[in-house]
């Protein structure tokens, strides 16, 4: 266990399977990290504090994975990161905010919508509590941060199955 999490698992929803021309959304994935807590956990500001600490959380998304002492996470510097700049949102919300993302305008690949099923919106159905980490200036982008055209992060707490999950849903 780390900070009191311990990971379990982990996901990754490219497109480019799904889609063969890079120019039809290509470009764009989702991955998600699953860890397991002890039942007698904290407060759901105090499970994003373990997250922001564990070691699973300092990947910077752009093709190098999981760096035990990276400095950055996503586009982020990962030492301006609080459970602070978490905002609790509805499931409704976070479907609504991801299917755009998606594209609304765009025929989803029955495969891809099958795996954003399973993988993405039935752990957001099972969620007691659902967190988006806010944009939060230009100040907090580390020096080459801006890879990204879209960063969306998810944190989803499970309290009954004792997990939390990171969903990243970006662009490159």
């Amino acid at each position: 266990m780390d900070n009191g999490l311990a990971h379990e698992e982990s996901a990754f929803i490219n497109f480019r399977r799904y889609v063969p021309d890079p120019k039809e959304h290509g470009f764009r994935w989702v991955d998600i990290k699953q860890l397991c807590f002890s039942a007698e956990s904290v407060a759901d500001r105090g499970l994003l504090a373990a997250l922001i600490g564990h070691e699973q959380f300092r990947d910077d998304y752009a093709g190098g994975g999981v760096l035990p002492d990276g400095p950055r996470h996503g586009p982020y510097w990962l030492r301006l990161i609080t459970p602070d700049l978490y905002e609790s949102i509805s499931q409704e919300k976070a479907v609504q905010m991801l299917r755009e993302w998606v594209d609304p305008l765009w025929d989803v690949p029955t495969e891809l919508e099958a795996d954003l099923q399973g993988e993405v919106f039935a752990r957001l159905a099972a969620a007691d509590g659902i967190y988006h980490l806010r944009e939060f200036g230009d100040e907090a982008i580390h020096d080459w941060g801006r890879v990204h055209d879209y960063f969306h992060e998810f944190v989803l707490i499970d309290r009954s199955a004792g997990r939390i999950t990171l969903i990243v849903a970006a662009d490159d």
